[in-house]
């Protein structure tokens, strides 16, 4: 590849159709980022800091704030430098790097949402038996898979990508490496990668959603047979917030990757929702409506702290 290989750097065209809103979009984008990065740190801050949330789902829960964290930065920082009008230009090497943590992180959160899924399954179909079936050792081996498996994944589509050689144009007419953009700059047939990259990533999303809708529909005939509406509630109630979740984070990825002829500023559109909207979203979801959570963040930031801050 070393020999074929004439481009050394790429250069990042962008948000389509955005010019003269550069200014307006960094403002907004960078105020998502910062919320971004703040509510999946006080998510990690309160699981890590309390007892009362050493359960499996507050463990995935983590697993999902750690995932927010990494998949917004693998994309969101150069799109913010390229806004403020900083160099556009992006290394091959970084350039390979963003689509393998890109795909590698995108593929472990539909296998994480398929385990919380799973862990929510157990949760209200089996609640006598729930930590007996989720124990530690259990919940380890399936966190430890999700990210193996989107290791695995990422590092099959990077290979196909970039075995290509690249000797044309430098130009990705998007605003980070992503398949759809890189693939038209080979210099070589890319059909093969075009076919295994597609149907990869949109059949892994449909299969896993799936999953979902299976563990689901399980869970909702279980509730219906609750003879209590408080029993029928508090059930409801743990699987609102991952449903939630589910919604923002499978659409835009289906829907994107199974586009026959996507839309440049849709598929942008889409992509913003994924990258960024999405991981800033979930914090509030999972924290608005829940109890446990929010008493673990007053016990790691009382009232009285701030109160002596502000004094002072």
């Amino acid at each position: 590849m070393r020999n074929h290989t004439m481009v050394t750097e790429f250069i990042l065209l962008g948000i389509p159709e955005t010019e003269g809103l550069e200014t307006a979009l960094l403002f907004l984008f960078s105020s998502f980022y910062f919320c971004t990065l703040l509510g999946n740190v006080l998510i990690l801050t309160a699981i890590v800091s309390s007892t009362r949330l050493h359960t499996p789902m507050y463990f995935f829960l983590g697993n999902l704030s750690i995932f927010d964290l990494g998949f917004s930065s693998t994309t969101v920082p150069k799109m913010l430098l390229c806004l403020s009008g900083n160099s556009r230009a992006i290394s091959y090497a970084g350039c390979v790097s963003q689509l393998f943590f890109y795909h590698f992180l995108g593929c472990t959160e539909c296998f994480l949402y398929t385990v919380m899924a799973c862990d929510r399954f157990v949760a209200v179909c089996f609640p006598l038996r729930y930590m007996v079936i989720m124990n530690h050792k259990v919940c380890f081996m399936l966190a430890t898979g999700t990210w193996m498996s989107g290791c695995v994944h990422a590092t099959i589509l990077t290979s196909l990508t970039f075995q290509l050689p690249y000797c044309g144009s430098d130009k990705v007419g998007y605003y980070f490496c992503d398949i759809p953009a890189v693939l038209p700059l080979a210099c070589k047939d890319t059909s093969l990668a075009q076919r295994v990259g597609f149907t990869n990533v949109g059949l892994l999303a449909l299969i896993c959603f799936f999953l979902i809708l299976v563990s689901y529909t399980c869970i909702g005939i279980s509730i219906s047979k609750i003879r209590s509406a408080g029993g029928r509630q508090r059930a409801f109630s743990t699987c609102s917030a991952h449903l939630t979740a589910i919604l923002c984070a499978y659409g835009p990825v289906i829907v994107n990757y199974l586009q026959p002829n996507p839309s440049a500023l849709l598929g942008a559109i889409i992509q913003i929702l994924n990258n960024l909207v999405t991981p800033m979203l979930n914090p509030l979801i999972y924290s608005l409506r829940n109890k446990d959570v929010k008493s673990a963040l007053r016990n790691v930031f009382p009232k009285k702290t701030f109160l002596e801050v502000s004094s002072n």
